[in-house]
């Protein structure tokens, strides 16, 4: 949303409109004490900012319509908000009071385009709340938080898929999550100011000085983001990954291992009584190079032999070229239930049941002691 909390109090008196509006503490009565909670746009254009403090803020602009924070309106109208959103996608993940995630890849053919949906979601909201919201699409969830920001107010980004990389690249790195200002600071230091300078650098270089974070930089920085829209149902992934002894090009061995991979994700979904829909292949090169590719499926499973045909797909249109393979890794996400899934046909209830036997036999003798074939 923009500038919600001012927004709000603009929208419900008519005297405050195109004037700077500053919610938060009372600068005089309050001795200018307390932070900026959030300012209109017209209160932004005297340099004012969320969590400034108010005393500053109050210097900047003492003409300003200073008001209290009346978080019950504000939340009241948050959750009228979110049942709009609703309305169009039941995947979503709310990060605050004024934000969310919604992942519209299966719903927004309903309408039309994913565009389309951003466009009416934004008339909607505007419509029944008389405010204004702007919205990042993109493929991942780190550029859409980005590209949400760009235009504002009323604003909307798009991102295709395949040009994440050259959208972030002139960024200013402040834009990416968690680069508050000494992470900054350090990169400026480095000679580092844009997302794309951070591409540049290498993977082992960024978590020398890092450390598991410079893993993150350097991943976002490509692009490559694995996080997905959590809603209070979906708040997980089930995943195994391993790392070979030494670096890989043996066919044999890479499908072996992404059959392993694959074995030890079904079994564990069938133990928390889950099926996914979403499977997701991991791979790292040598040198460090980290991809993932990614197929949602028509139904949900948690079928071992389902998994291996999935990722066996996803591995054979990967491009590796003469590269050795270091790490492999499989996820399943995007889950329900499996009393969720209704109606299963007869095959359906014989691959369950052979399932559940191979997990009876490997948890008495061992989980060697039943192997999938792989084929020469």
């Amino acid at each position: 949303m923009d500038a919600f909390f001012a927004a709000i109090e603009q929208r419900d008196n008519p005297a405050y409109r195109d004037k700077p509006v500053v919610v938060g503490a009372d600068p005089r009565q309050g001795s200018g004490r307390g932070v900026v909670s959030t300012c209109s746009y017209e209160a932004r254009e005297f340099g004012i900012h969320s969590a400034m403090p108010i005393s500053i803020a109050y210097k900047k602009c003492p003409q300003a319509i200073f008001l209290p924070v009346d978080y019950k309106k504000y939340s009241d109208i948050s959750g009228k908000i979110l049942g709009i959103l609703e309305s169009f996608s039941s995947e979503i993940e709310p990060v605050s009071i004024d934000e969310a995630f919604l992942d519209i890849s299966r719903d927004y053919k309903l309408i039309g385009s994913a565009r389309d949906m951003c466009v009416a979601i934004k008339d909607k909201i505007k419509k029944e709340t008389g405010l204004t919201a702007s919205i990042g699409l993109a493929p991942t969830k780190m550029a859409a938080k980005i590209a949400s920001g760009l235009q504002k107010p009323d604003g909307l980004v798009e991102v295709k898929e395949g040009e994440v990389s050259v959208f972030l690249k002139p960024l200013d790195v402040e834009l990416l999550w968690g680069v508050g200002k000494k992470t900054k600071a350090v990169l400026n230091n480095m000679g580092i100011f844009t997302i794309g300078d951070i591409s540049e650098r290498t993977e082992l270089e960024l978590v020398s000085l890092f450390g598991k974070n410079g893993q993150w930089l350097w991943e976002m920085s490509r692009g490559i983001d694995e996080s997905e829209v959590v809603t209070e149902r979906e708040a997980k992934s089930i995943s195994n990954e391993t790392t070979f002894e030494k670096d890989t090009r043996d066919p044999g061995k890479i499908e072996k291992e992404l059959a392993r991979l694959c074995e030890m994700v079904s079994d564990r979904l069938r133990e928390e009584g889950l099926k996914g829909k979403t499977v997701t292949l991991k791979i790292r090169l040598e040198g460090f190079q980290t991809y993932t590719r990614a197929r949602t499926l028509a139904d949900p499973t948690n079928f071992s032999d389902e998994l291996i045909e999935t990722i066996r797909e996803l591995y054979g249109n990967f491009e590796i070229r003469d590269k050795k393979v270091r790490l492999l890794g499989v996820r399943v996400s995007n889950f329900c239930l499996k009393e969720e899934t209704l109606f299963e046909n007869k095959n359906e209830i014989k691959k369950e049941n052979i399932h559940k036997a191979v997990d009876k036999i490997r948890k008495k003798f061992g989980d060697d002691s039943i192997c999938r074939a792989v084929s020469k």
